[in-house]
């Protein structure tokens, strides 16, 4: 088993054209693995630009098959730069059910499996119910050639229930490909508060399920969205190990010592002093 990973991440802006999304991809993914990446993460819906800030049924026709097309794009990439790469995609499930989709592929192409995005937004630019289906395959985590990993999707990253249950399935490492921004009035209104919850909530989750957490944003503007970038790896005391800025693409490279996951459990054990026999009202949508 590896003990020491690296992580890349792959911060980038998408342009209108899907073939060229992907090209830029595929790049950032052979140029990690060039650099000593063992886990290459995307961010959410690389292959187009963020649609969700319309409502228009056209836009159904991006969506593909997973596994499909560019599941095996990725697949070869895997194989041939012998990495993991984690992919967010479009996933047309059945006519009319779509979802919010993340593959797994294993260092040797191997296609482990998926996550369907659970917690789905619907706020001003973001009216992702319109879209996505919200995902029925529960959290999980993949046994890859460098570590056990959980993915879970962007708005996903507010829910501590949904890291705690990924990382009580063994993860050692959480990834959020993700996709987040401002529009004009919040960025000069309240951006910087926006941005720190966002970094803080996410390291929380590194600390209460001693873990690493890497999450992987894009940048750039889209129509009303100014995506911040700021892709990070939080270690398991929270510590941001390194980041990417907020105003260009960044192939971010952090290496990862899983072997430390064991002597800081040890030390805080959370897992051990849960009290879960008096956990049952949190099944409650509010405790009146």
């Amino acid at each position: 088993m590896y003990m020491k990973v690296v992580i890349g991440l792959i911060q980038s802006r998408c342009g209108g054209r899907q073939e060229e999304n992907l090209e830029r991809a595929l790049a950032g993914i052979g140029e990690a693995a060039s650099r000593g990446a063992n886990i290459v993460c995307l961010q959410e819906l690389f292959l187009t630009p963020y649609f969700c800030q319309v409502e228009d049924a056209d836009r159904f026709s991006l969506a593909e098959p997973v596994p499909g097309p560019t599941t095996e794009r990725l697949s070869r990439a895997a194989a041939e730069h012998g990495c993991v790469v984690i992919g967010s995609l479009f996933e047309r499930r059945a006519p009319g059910i779509y979802h919010n989709t993340a593959v797994v592929i294993d260092a040797d192409g191997t296609y482990l499996g998926k996550y369907r995005k659970t917690h789905i937004p619907d706020d001003p630019n973001y009216h992702e119910k319109f879209y996505f289906t919200p995902g029925d395959l529960g959290y999980r985590a993949w046994d890859t050639r460098f570590g056990r990993i959980g993915v879970l999707v962007c708005w996903d990253q507010w829910y501590p229930e949904e890291a705690r249950l990924t990382a009580l399935s063994g993860a050692q490492i959480l990834f959020y490909p993700t996709a987040i921004g401002w529009m004009d009035e919040e960025r000069e209104n309240e951006g910087d508060a926006q941005h720190c919850a966002w970094e803080t909530v996410q390291r929380g989750h590194a600390v209460a399920n001693g873990c690493y957490v890497a999450a992987v944003n894009r940048t750039g503007r889209e129509d009303a969205l100014d995506f911040w970038g700021g892709s990070f790896v939080a270690n398991p005391f929270g510590e941001i190990m390194a980041k990417a800025p907020a105003d260009r693409e960044e192939v971010l490279l952090v290496e990862c010592d899983l072997g430390r996951i064991e002597e800081i459990r040890r030390n805080w054990p959370f897992f051990r002093d849960r009290r879960i026999e008096t956990y049952g009202d949190i099944g409650r949508r509010f405790i009146d």
